[in-house]
């Protein structure tokens, strides 16, 4: 392998399209020596970055969630917790190495913490099935909260998946029940729970641990029922109208935000999380923070879980001039 030169953390193969004048603005800041050229070059970096991060489309925001070198769980959990003690099986069949859970101590107090783990190597990436959880992983999960219920620890949790496993085996093992319980479980826990979408929120496997008093959301990630490639094929036979699909799908945090799907909008650091995980997992520290401070003043309770997700799906349309003489004399 002698003089083979090494690809530096965000080579070629991991640039998305819209990224690419920034990186090419930053290779020539680290490579001049003239400080004027520098500062100009800096200036043109933070234009850039301000010109193209707040206008993406929704799909260049799906690139993004998925994009290889975005921060998992684990990488969120080591730079966050103390303590961290992780907890397996689901005490009916097996274990779920996609869904990581166990107790942590966060500032000093102990918490439950649930969540996916896609993996980042290729061999990670096959052992945790891509974060794509089995029925084994949401009984596990659902077993953490039965503890945290017990000994009156906040529960944490963590969203980053492409869909539950849809494969014969998960629907042979109860997939479709194992979500339905999770869901239900998780409206009814007395526990307050907090949740993070980290990447990817896909579908059903997203919301088996998504219910929560509290739900923050990255800036670039994404949250919604199926994939847009998976719409584009379903609605108009064509996969090459995925970008259409993540648009009708409106699957970003400002969307999600506008129709109270979500509560919080966490900022990325420096053009995505991938960029600075140092930067986004203090961001994510600071709304734990923020969520555990007002649940010891009794602010979360199920009642209120559960109104809010009763408010969900309402919502009103202006019917044209014609349809409304219509009802009016019908």
């Amino acid at each position: 392998m002698a003089g083979k030169k090494k690809k530096s953390k965000g080579a070629t193969d991991t640039i998305l399209p819209f990224e690419r004048h920034i990186f090419e603005l930053e290779d020539k800041i680290r490579a001049t020596e003239s400080e004027e050229e520098r500062k100009g070059l800096e200036k043109q970096l933070q234009q850039e970055r301000e010109s193209v991060y707040p206008n993406l489309s929704p799909w260049q925001r799906v690139q993004l969630a998925r994009h290889s070198q975005r921060p998992r769980m684990l990488d969120y959990t080591t730079r966050i917790f103390d303590d961290v003690f992780e907890l397996h099986g689901d005490r009916a069949l097996g274990d779920d190495p996609a869904i990581i859970a166990g107790i942590a101590r966060f500032q000093g107090e102990t918490v439950m913490i649930v969540g996916h783990q896609k993996g980042v190597s290729t061999e990670e990436k096959v052992e945790r099935n891509f974060g794509m959880a089995h029925p084994e992983g949401y009984r596990k999960a659902m077993r953490m909260y039965t503890l945290a219920e017990r000994f009156n620890f906040p529960i944490l949790s963590f969203v980053d998946t492409p869909a539950a496993h849809p494969g014969i085996e998960a629907e042979q093992h109860g997939q479709g029940p194992a979500i339905a319980r999770s869901i239900l479980q998780g409206l009814s826990t007395r526990a307050p729970i907090f949740a993070a979408v980290l990447g990817e929120g896909g579908s059903g496997g997203a919301l088996a641990i998504a219910v929560s008093d509290h739900t923050a959301m990255f800036e670039h990630a994404i949250y919604v029922i199926c994939p847009p490639e998976r719409c584009a094929e379903i609605l108009w036979r064509d996969v090459e109208k995925k970008e259409l699909a993540a648009s009708a799908l409106k699957v970003t945090a400002g969307d999600l935000l506008g129709f109270g799907i979500i509560d919080t909008i966490m900022p990325e650091p420096g053009g995505g999380a991938h960029r600075n995980p140092d930067g986004a997992a203090q961001v994510l520290a600071e709304e734990i923070e923020k969520f555990l401070a007002a649940s010891k003043k009794g602010q979360w309770s199920p009642q209120k879980r559960q109104e809010k997700y009763q408010r969900m799906g309402e919502w009103y349309e202006d019917l044209p001039p014609a349809a409304c003489v219509v009802a009016d004399q019908g």
